[in-house]
Order: C-alpha cells, then structure tokens, then sequence
C-alpha cells in the first residue's frame, strides 16, 4: 500500500468518525428541538431512569453496540434509532466526500454534509411529530446563501436559478396549502421547499419535488394498506428528495427530458425562435 492510498484510506475514515459525532448531536436536536429545550446547557442522561450518560457511554455508534442497546444505570432499552442516525449520517458524509471529491473540493462537500444532517433531522421530526423546525430549514437557507457566495464556481447556478429555485416548488405548494387549509399539507413543507430550492436552484428543487412525489405516493399507500390512515407527513419524503437532489439532479433532469421527449420539443422551440 502506497502513502496516497494510506492518506485517502485516513482521511475517509476520519470523515465517517466526524459524521457519527454529528449523527449523535443530531439525535440530540431529533428529541429536545420539538420540546423547545436547550441543544447545550442539559446533559445527555437515560430517559427511564434520569441518570446521566458517561462519557464512555456517549462514543457514537460503539457504546451502543457495547452495551447492547441497554442503559447502564437501570438495563432500559435504548432505542436503535440513535446509532441508525449516527451510522446514516456518518454514511452519507461518505458518499458525499466521494461524489464530490471532497479532498480537492471540500467546502462543496461539507456544505452538502451539513445540508444531509439538516435533512436527517427534518426527517425524523416530521417523522414523529408532524412539525418541521424553522431554525432547521432557515439553517438550510443560510447554506443555499454560502453556496451561492463560495462554490458557484463549482455548481455553475446563477443567482436566477437560485432564487427561480427558492420559488418554483415552494409558491405552488404554498398555494395548494392555503387551498386545502393545510390538510394536504403543513407551511413546514413550504418553507423546507422554499430553503431547499435555494440551495438546489431550479432544475435541483424540480427533481427534489418529483422524487419526493414519488416516494411519499409509496410510503402512503403503503401507510394506508397497514393502518388505514391517509394522513402522513409528507417532509420526510421531501427530504428525501432533496437529498437525491444534491447528488444527482443533473442526471435524473436531463433523463427525463429526454424520457419525456421534452429536450426535443424545447430544441424545436429554439429553432422556431430564431
């Protein structure tokens, strides 16, 4: 093994570590973001018997499957969704430090992290309470802003597309929401959409919404056929989508374009044009 591949080896696993420490702060805003409680001033304790975590206890990932998912204090269940978080978003920063080649590009890449552990957080909140967090989503507007000003090198999206992108999905959606009195959907979806498309720009937060469509068609079907109940929440999927988005919105536009025959019909347009 050769020292470049041993420092790529290094560096990729630093960034898993790193993504599950993030993963763990990200289960605290999951449970404490909905309650309004402080991200900073309690320490992370066991929620049967109110004892406080060790630090010991609190390696990501490692002291749960040490402790085999049980409290040390009482021998309570510690649910597996704080090690799903950390693991999902040390994973995701992975595969977003690849995709980018985050060793050359790593702002770029790091702005992508941030905005996949935003998305795990709206996730797994909508998920519980149907609430979708605004400091969340102003989080993810503030990171659309930072890409636009240090990587628009890199994406190649104007300001239009960035602000066509902020309004494309969100009006309609907004729209669709006051119409039905927000029983198709929550203003949090707005809003997610509305940040989302700033980030993504317009050909972004199209296929964001499409895929997000797509996916929440399933998952409510799905939700229908075991409890009978139509209502959900939709930001999951959103997100979803989103994320999809970040990653590969290039190619999944231009395949439908051309599933659609629509880069044809557009090329007949310019050609009419001139």
């Amino acid at each position: 093994m050769d020292n470049l591949t041993l420092s790529y080896i290094i560096i990729y696993v630093f960034v898993f570590i790193f993504g599950a420490c993030i993963g763990s702060f990200l289960n605290v805003c999951i449970y404490r973001l909905p309650k309004n409680e402080s991200l900073i001033k309690r320490n992370s304790h066991c929620m049967t018997c109110g004892e406080p975590i060790k630090r010991r206890d609190l390696i990501p990932i490692v002291s749960w499957c040490i402790l085999h998912g049980k409290c040390r204090s009482c021998g309570a269940k510690i649910s597996a969704r704080y090690t799903i978080v950390e693991t999902l978003n040390a994973l995701l920063y992975l595969w977003v430090f690849y995709h980018f080649n985050g060793i050359f590009n790593p702002l770029r890449a790091a702005l992508v992290c941030l905005l996949f552990s935003a998305l795990i957080v709206v996730f797994f909140m909508d998920w519980d309470t149907q609430l979708i967090n605004t400091y969340v989503v102003i989080f993810i507007g503030l990171l659309g802003v930072a890409e636009y000003i240090f990587c628009k090198d890199q994406t190649g999206l104007t300001l239009k597309s960035h602000l066509i992108g902020f309004f494309i999905v969100s009006v309609p959606l907004l729209i669709i929401c006051l119409i039905t009195h927000e029983k198709a959907m929550g203003m949090g979806d707005v809003y997610l959409m509305a940040a989302a498309g700033l980030f993504l720009g317009m050909q972004g937060a199209l296929v964001a919404l499409l895929i997000g469509l797509i996916t929440g068609s399933i998952g409510g079907l799905i939700q229908k056929h075991r409890s009978g109940d139509s209502v959900f929440a939709f930001g999951p999927y959103l997100s979803i989508g989103i994320a999809v988005a970040a990653l590969y919105s290039e190619q999944i536009g231009s395949w439908y374009m051309d599933f659609t025959g629509l880069n044809e019909m557009m090329n007949e347009a310019m050609l009419i044009i001139r």
